[in-house]
């Protein structure tokens, strides 16, 4: 799936090509560790606005708060930028660092690594964020990007259900009393 930004325009897209409006988000906040917390109730309280389910939008804040996590520790960046999309049933999360880390890189995990080995704590986030999401990645921030001379983005799709303001159809049905 290419990403929001580099989709093509709806009057460019093949004939019968879904054409749902996507839903965006985006906000930026301090980068702090209080922050996080301030991140995943931002992305659970559009996702429900936006009737994504529980199931994915639980998966949605973890991944939020692994990235944002990530951006506060691993970089020098006075704030941090944050975008939620939901386009047909796809959810990404985009989280934006103003840089001032290592080099740009997608970290290797190693098979068969799982979240109880002794491997110190980094990169189990990383870890986390490649077993939730369908896909993920690093690129470094965009000329529209804020922030963008030196800083990187980190991104994580995932299929998301929605209830689209419906109750959710019971899977029982309870058989009505009867008389005797």
């Amino acid at each position: 799936m290419a990403a929001p930004h580099d989709a093509l325009p709806l009057e460019h897209r093949p004939v019968g090509a879904p054409t749902a409006r996507p839903l965006r988000d985006a906000f930026h906040l301090p980068a702090r560790d209080t922050s996080v917390a301030v991140a995943r109730a931002r992305v659970l309280e559009r996702l429900r606005e936006w009737y994504v389910d529980e199931e994915s939008s639980a998966d949605a804040q973890l991944l939020m708060s692994e990235l944002f996590t990530n951006a506060v520790r691993h970089t020098d960046s006075e704030k941090v930028s944050c975008e939620l999309w939901v386009i047909g049933v796809r959810l990404r999360l985009e989280v934006t660092d103003e840089g001032g880390s290592g080099p740009l890189m997608r970290p290797r995990i190693p098979l068969g690594a799982g979240p109880g080995d002794d491997e110190g704590e980094n990169g189990r986030g990383l870890l986390l964020v490649s077993v939730l999401a369908d896909d993920w990645g690093i690129r470094k921030a965009q000329p529209g990007d804020p922030d963008a001379t030196a800083g990187h983005a980190v991104w994580a799709e995932l299929e998301c259900r929605r209830t689209h303001g419906s109750l959710p159809v019971p899977t029982q049905r309870w058989p009505a009393p009867t008389e005797n």
